[in-house]
């Protein structure tokens, strides 16, 4: 598995794996009344996100295809994590974590994280060390929980 810079090139790969997971992040399984939140995850969108100096991405990619990314908005906000269904449960979304929380901390992040979880992903951000930081919110046809990555007392 290399784990690698993510470029414009991968938008196509990137919007694909998202859209793998559509039914299961959209209130209504068929997308409907998500509309905003589907051109949010559009291979359009995803390119803006991969030319911005805001995002950082990291891809993770397996004989030539992604195997998942993950993307950090203004070096606090984990934005997405994805890893295809066939690498679930191999530590892959940990060591995408680990590698973008290492690079985050070396530009200047002091050990503070948000994510907004869809609901099906918050064992994983606990697992990561993420809380909840408000309820659960509902816009643009999803759900998500807000949580929060503090750091460590010892390190605060």
């Amino acid at each position: 598995m290399n784990l690698r810079r993510g470029t414009v090139v991968d938008a196509g790969p990137i919007a694909e794996l998202i859209a793998s997971f559509q039914s299961e992040l959209t209130l209504d399984p068929s997308g409907v009344g998500a509309d905003q939140y589907l051109a949010s995850v559009s291979e359009h969108a995803e390119r803006q996100y991969l030319e911005s100096p805001r995002y950082s991405f990291i891809v993770a990619e397996d004989s030539g295809t992604v195997a998942g990314f993950i993307a950090i908005r203004d070096n606090g906000h984990l934005f997405h994590l994805f890893v295809a269904r066939s690498f679930h449960r191999h530590g892959l979304a940990r060591r995408l974590w680990h590698e973008a929380r290492e690079e985050a901390l070396h530009r200047g992040n002091p050990g503070e994280f948000t994510v907004n979880s869809s609901l099906n992903a918050i064992p994983v951000y606990k697992s990561f060390g993420f809380v909840p930081s408000a309820p659960v919110t509902t816009m643009h046809g999803i759900s998500f929980l807000p949580m929060r990555l503090s750091p460590p007392e010892d390190e605060a």
